[in-house]
């Protein structure tokens, strides 16, 4: 199967490259200029996607993205008659629909065109109904509308992520951007407290169909939060950006009883958006996998343990958003959103544990069941005002907001023994029984001022106050045969709260020199983790041990960008960064679910240090989008997660540690196709390097190993309204810490059917296509090695079906036609 992966991408890249050399043949003369702004605001609008796709055939003839200054010049353009289109997220997409190029008109002047986000006419004055743009590029990050993933409808936010370039997820749903997991996920820009902030847990629960882009920021300027080793993946909702009454329902049903359901429901004219959203998730997701122990020391009785898992989880959740824009002037701008979160997760896993002697016959066999109920909920509050002042691009924001959640799970581990050293034994079995609840809260209060200088240049300044509460407990009791009734388990039952502060200053310059732009800023933080560990003794005591990690860093960054000839364009950053612990990583809870391997988390973790650069080349032909990126990261306190070595009786217990230092290097290379009218395609590489210093004390030896990950996303436009779409990924083989995570790669697959009528439509979809994902390892100390892999879900197919409504009652005024046809957007005609 992987080499029958890697032939389909490489016929896919000869094919293009095929292409690409006919149609480059299809060149003239004509010329095509225009400066792009917003309408209200007449600041300009970078990097906007601008294509020319032939009148009557709809192909694409050549594509181009603005300036940092907004302008666009389109050259070697063929005689004929075309339509131009103008698009960028966040705004509604300009279209003019006939522009004539001959012998006498052949250098064609735009002017100034104005994209407006806010106001609209009529769905169906729209003539070109090609699909926009799916890549853009900013000045610090890169931007991926996703709304139109056809292998991840119906699916969470979790599966959208997999096909996004350089985002991987592992086996528990944590997800790393360029091989790292240090990375910050954001909602709407904001830390989440769904489960507490668990990543994947707020990932499993956000419906696909509610995302509208995902912007990944891998060198983030002072502008942005520092935290996030390898940057900041942050998901865009979807947002109503419609006149009138408008609507939309979705309805999903999936293979072993997976069920989505959502709906939402918006009204805006000249005063006001209102705008609501809710879903429904039911997934079930069935998983296994085996964790092989060789004990190396002699001393230990059983020399092989072996673990074989199956599990089934049930996810059950609730998610609504509402939320209103009111437009106290033209320049005055006050927004109210709330978002709430519900759901249950329940986990049941059967264990078969064979410890086995050198001679592989049996020490003592058992069987286990680990059960967990948890369950959980949340709320945001978000407050926000804009005022733009009388100069352009002069403007100043207001950002307020609060959350609070809870997060409550019980566990129950059932041990039944049934044979030692070969004989049958009869015996009560073990019952622990766990009851953990957690409460979070966050407030964050923000403000940002921007101020244009000069023709092209812009001063940033802002301040951010961010302060984290979390307070968790877990009371553990063991079953007692001979008094009939749980007693205390003190060793497993402690209290833990946190208080996260983090307190920042920025300042951001940026500028452009004719093709020279440059963009400096500085960022101070002071952060603060105070903490207190309440521990039992054996005598029943209570007693708390405080904890302080507090720090201030200067994070400065630096941008400097140089435009080519022949749309070319290279850019160098450098960054550095701060990677915080997370809560989970602090907290000193010992995890008993495997019975084998304890996972305990590290008060005392200090934050990774991390120093980043990049220099980036990006081209762009007519019916190709090219961006390569080299890279090198230092890391200095790197957090890895380090096992022991086993006990007396064959535990072990992973904790993060503080190394000293690690350093990646790599090479990121993503293009965008458009082979033919009927096929493009999205390719991603990342290949890199990786070296981790060892540490004697915890037992980790120098590490360093070359490793790669790459995917392909084929879409195919078919006859009678059938769009298709074709995904494959693979990992290659990676060096850790102590070990080996070992290759994987995996197939999804997607179709729409859009009905005559274009409100409604029939998607189908099939996630591992081949059943081949499984994550697996090789984890090796001195005196054990471990063999683990896991899998989890396996095939998964779904069928969608969605239906929009609404109509549009509020129509703008036509301007006059110009010289050439009128440009017009979604929903509004200039």
């Amino acid at each position: 199967m992987k080499n029958l992966l890697h032939k389909v991408l490489f016929l896919t890249l000869a094919i293009c490259i095929t292409t690409v050399k006919l149609n480059a043949q299809t060149t003239g003369d004509g010329k095509i200029t225009a400066k792009v702004v917003d309408a209200k605001t007449n600041e300009t609008i970078p990097f906007a996607t601008a294509v020319i796709l032939n009148r009557k055939t709809k192909a694409l003839i050549k594509g181009i993205q603005t300036d940092i200054n907004g302008n666009l010049t389109l050259v070697g353009l063929p005689k004929g008659v075309f339509t131009f289109k103008l698009s960028y997220v966040g705004y509604q997409t300009m279209v003019r629909d006939s522009i004539t190029i001959n012998a006498s008109i052949n250098n064609i002047n735009l002017g100034t065109i104005k994209m407006n986000t806010a106001k609209g006419t009529a769905l169906n004055e729209v003539t070109i109904t090609a699909a926009k743009s799916t890549m853009q590029l900013g000045v610090d990050k890169k931007i991926f509308s996703v709304d139109q993933s056809l292998v991840s409808e119906g699916g969470s936010a979790a599966d959208l992520l997999q096909n996004v370039p350089s985002v991987q997820s592992d086996m528990d749903g944590n997800v790393s951007l360029r091989g790292s997991t240090g990375v910050k996920v954001l909602i709407d820009g904001k830390p989440s407290l769904i489960a507490g902030g668990n990543v994947a847990q707020i990932l499993q629960s956000i419906p696909a169909s509610s995302i509208e882009s995902v912007e990944l920021i891998t060198n983030p300027s002072a502008k942005y939060d520092a935290e996030g080793q390898s940057g900041i993946i942050n998901i865009v909702l979807k947002k109503n950006k419609k006149l009138g009454l408008n609507g939309n329902l979705a309805l999903t049903a999936g293979n072993r009883d997976n069920y989505n359901a959502s709906t939402s429901l918006s009204f805006q004219n000249s005063k006001i958006n209102l705008y609501g959203n809710y879903s429904y998730r039911y997934g079930n997701r069935n998983g296994g996998g085996f964790n092989n122990i060789t004990y190396r020391d002699t001393t230990f009785l059983p020399a092989f343990a072996n673990q074989n898992t199956i599990s089934n989880s049930l996810d059950k959740g609730h998610n609504a958003k509402a939320g209103i824009d009111y437009y106290l002037t033209d320049k005055d701008v006050i927004s109210f959103a709330a978002g709430f979160n519900l759901r249950d997760n329940d986990r049941t896993e059967f264990l078969t544990i064979d410890q086995l002697n050198r001679r592989f016959e049996p020490v003592e066999l058992s069987r286990r069941t680990n059960t967990n109920l948890g369950s959980g909920g949340s709320y945001d509050l978000n407050l926000d005002y804009s005022h733009k002042f009388t100069k352009p691009r002069e403007e100043l924001t207001f950002n307020v907001s609060f959350s609070e959640g809870d997060n409550n799970n019980l566990q129950l581990y059932n041990t039944e023994v049934y044979n030692v050293n070969g004989l049958p034994v009869v015996q009560f079995p073990e019952l622990v029984r766990n009851e953990g609840t957690g409460f979070n809260r966050n407030y964050n209060f923000q403000t940002d001022y921007t101020l244009p200088v000069g023709k092209t240049g812009k001063l940033e300044a802002g301040y951010r106050s961010q302060i984290r509460i979390s307070e968790n407990s877990n009371f553990s009791e063991k079953f007692s045969n001979y008094e009939d009734e749980f007693r205390p388990n003190l060793a497993l039952t402690n209290d833990f709260n946190s208080k996260d502060q983090v307190h920042a200053l920025y300042a951001n310059y940026q500028n452009q020199v004719k093709n020279f732009g440059y963009q400096v800023g500085l960022r101070a933080e002071d952060a603060t983790l105070d903490t207190r560990l309440g521990v039992f003794n054996n005598t029943g005591q209570l007693s708390y041990v405080p904890g302080k990690v507090a720090y201030t860093r200067l994070y400065p960054s630096i941008f400097l960008t140089q435009k080519l000839s022949k749309e070319q364009q290279v850019q160098l950053s450098y960054s550095r960064r701060v990677n915080r612990p997370r809560g989970w990583d602090t907290n000193p809870f010992l995890d008993v679910s495997d019975p084998f391997n304890y996972r305990q988390g590290n008060p005392n973790l200090k934050p990774e240090d991390v120093h980043a650069f990049e220099l980036s080349y990006s081209k762009f032909w007519p019916k190709i989008t090219f961006i390569s990126t080299a890279y090198m990261r230092q890391t200095n306190d790197v957090i890895q997660r380090i096992r022991t070595e086993p006990d007396q009786n064959g535990i072990t217990i992973t904790t993060p540690e503080n190394l000293t230092k690690e350093l990646s290097s790599g090479l990121e290379l993503i293009g965008r196709f458009d082979v033919l009218k009927a096929w493009n395609f999205t390719a991603n590489a990342n290949l890199y390097q990786s070296k981790i210093d060892g540490v004697p004390a915890t037992g980790v030896i120098e590490n360093s190993g070359f490793t790669w990950n790459a995917n392909l996303t084929n879409n195919f436009v078919l006859p009678y309204g059938v769009t298709l779409q074709v995904k494959g990924d693979y990992r290659a083989r990676q060096v850790m810490a102590q070990g080996t995570r070992n290759a994987m790669y995996g197939v999804d697959a997607g179709a729409k059917y859009d009905f005559k009528n274009k409100k409604a439509s029939l998607s189908l979809n099939v996630r591992d296509l081949f059943n081949t994902r499984a994550w697996s390892m090789t984890t090796s100390t001195t005196k054990s090695m471990i063999d683990f892999e896991r899998y989890m879900q396996g095939t998964m197919g779904s069928l969608t079906f969605s239906y929009r409504f609404g109509k549009t009652d509020f129509k703008s005024k036509k301007t006059k036609k110009s010289d050439q046809s009128e440009m017009r957007s979604d929903e509004e005609s200039f």
